[in-house]
């Protein structure tokens, strides 16, 4: 990225906040999320539950960078696992005024790191088939949410920097014993993997 305002570190840029939401719509596109949602929020899943922008049938009212820098169990999982997590988080700490469903971001800013996410959509889609079977295996009222749950809080705890080796290794063990029933999903990973190396 060629830097033509003298004024800015290099590889720095001035960013609207209008743009950083749709940069981040796009990425989340990129990962997949629309089709985690489609089986998460039926299972009682939904992040935007009880939100006073939500209207029925229409979606968000008022687009953030909090939400939309915000990643659930599930999709923080995908990034988790490709290695992109840490991307995507340095990203967002570049975005000031982010609090809970609201935001006080600038209308301009500037940011140093780009947003960078491949496409995961492939194994978005085979996490999505593995969830619609366990909820219906697994028909107990907030099994899916409960696993999203488990999710997000085991990867912030091994992303954390006071995570210790052994700790870290605690949590790859516990996380895998979660996911042990992503049959489609542990097929895609591997395909992928391959493909990256």
């Amino acid at each position: 990225m060629l830097n033509t305002n003298h004024s800015l570190p290099l590889g720095a840029q001035q960013i609207s906040r209008e743009d950083v939401i749709k940069l981040g719509l796009g990425a989340l596109q990129e990962i997949g999320s629309e089709r985690i949602c489609k089986v998460c929020i039926p299972n009682g899943g939904s992040c935007c539950s009880g939100c006073a922008h939500l209207v029925n049938g229409a979606g968000c009212q008022l687009r953030n960078t909090s939400c939309t820098a915000w990643l659930c169990g599930f999709l923080k999982f995908l990034l988790f696992e490709t290695g992109q997590l840490q991307q995507w988080s340095s990203f967002w700490r570049q975005v000031p005024g982010q609090d809970y469903r609201i935001d006080f971001t600038p209308e301009k800013f500037v940011i140093e790191q780009p947003l960078e996410v491949p496409n995961l959509n492939r194994l978005s889609a085979a996490l999505a088939e593995d969830l619609r079977d366990l909820a219906k295996t697994k028909p107990a009222k907030g099994y899916i949410l409960e696993l999203r749950e488990k999710l997000d809080g085991y990867i912030d705890q091994y992303m954390s920097p006071e995570s210790s080796v052994r700790k870290r290794t605690g949590i790859k063990r516990k996380l895998k014993g979660l996911t042990k029933e992503f049959h489609r999903y542990q097929i895609a990973i591997e395909e992928y993997r391959l493909a990256e190396q």
